[in-house]
């Protein structure tokens, strides 16, 4: 299941050889949804080749993730059963800075201009 998410650079963690054959990297980002006063902390993970997307992106950037949605069953020793998630990033992109519309430079209105100025003026319209 594949997902995409906007957040902010918040750590990142060196990444750890789990077997000669498997590495893996996670790193959190900050989601602001709603309520700024509740970020949201999440963490995903990078596999293998991966892992080195994130090296130089500093913190605090802003990211466009890719990510698919894992998900296992884990049987203890005890006979306990466990579920984990996994958030796997697949693609991280630094986002492009966007344009809001609060930020751009107010048009100025248009010159004021009273009847008489239109009446008595050259008729320069084509009808």
């Amino acid at each position: 299941m594949a997902m995409t998410v906007r957040g902010k650079l918040h750590k990142k963690f060196p990444t750890v050889d789990v077997s000669d054959r498997f590495r893996k990297r996670e790193f959190v980002i900050e989601i602001v949804d709603g309520n700024p006063m509740y970020p949201q902390y999440v963490t995903f993970q990078l596999t293998q080749d991966k892992c080195g997307v994130i090296e130089d992106v500093p913190q605090g950037s802003t990211l466009d993730v890719d990510f698919n949605l894992r998900g296992r069953e884990w049987k203890s020793p005890q006979g306990e059963i466990k579920y984990f998630n996994t958030l796997e990033a697949w693609r991280v992109v630094t986002a492009a800075a966007e344009s809001s519309p609060a930020m751009e430079a107010p048009l100025s209105p248009p010159p004021y201009m009273s009847g008489s100025d239109l009446e008595g003026g050259a008729d320069d319209l084509p009808f």
